[in-house]
Parts: C-alpha cells; structure tokens; sequence
C-alpha cells in the first residue's frame, strides 16, 4: 500500500507540470522530461518518509520474508491437497513436466 501511495503522489505532481508544459508549447517530449525531472526532485526532497516506506514495502516483498498471495481457490486447493497426502502417506507427487521414461 505504501508504494502504491507514493507512486499516486508522484504521478499527482507528474500530470499537472505536464500539462502545464504542454500549455507552454514546449513539445510532447520536453514536456515529459522537464514534468518527470522535476516530480522527481519535489518528491526527492519533500517526501522522503513515504519515500522510505514504499522502498521498505517492496524490500520485504521482493525478500522472500512476505507470505505467498494466494486467491480463496488456490488455498482450498492446497489444503484439499494437503489433506489427500496426508490420508495416504504412500502417495508421492512428481512435479516434472517431462518424466524420465521408466526402464
């Protein structure tokens, strides 16, 4: 959520220089750059918290530490899963999408 945040206060400071350089007739280009150049340095400089949060956000992401997001239907199917294994231990589950041929 924090990212998303940050992200929403950029493009917020982003459109409105934009268009404001669209209006000065400096060109599609010129306008994006000068816009993105300096969204970029007002949200550099004056929100450096939700800076912070959003990058600490996408780190425990991105680390290996957050839990799996999985629909309703991808649990069910996992505990049914879990369930069925655990009623018949001599059961073995091969994942390879191509098996070795048997012989």
């Amino acid at each position: 959520m924090a990212f998303l945040k940050y992200s929403l206060i950029r493009l917020a400071l982003f459109v409105p220089l934009f268009v404001v350089f669209l209006l000065l007739q400096l060109g599609a280009l010129l306008s994006v750059v000068c816009a993105a150049v300096i969204a970029f340095a007002v949200s550099y400089l004056f929100f450096q918290k939700q800076r912070d949060e959003a990058a600490a956000a996408l780190h425990h992401r991105f680390s290996g530490k957050a839990k799996p997001i999985r629909s309703a239907g991808e649990v069910q199917d996992a505990n049914a899963e879990d369930a069925l294994l655990d009623a018949n231990p001599d059961v073995t589950i091969n994942n390879d999408r191509n098996p070795k041929p048997r012989g």
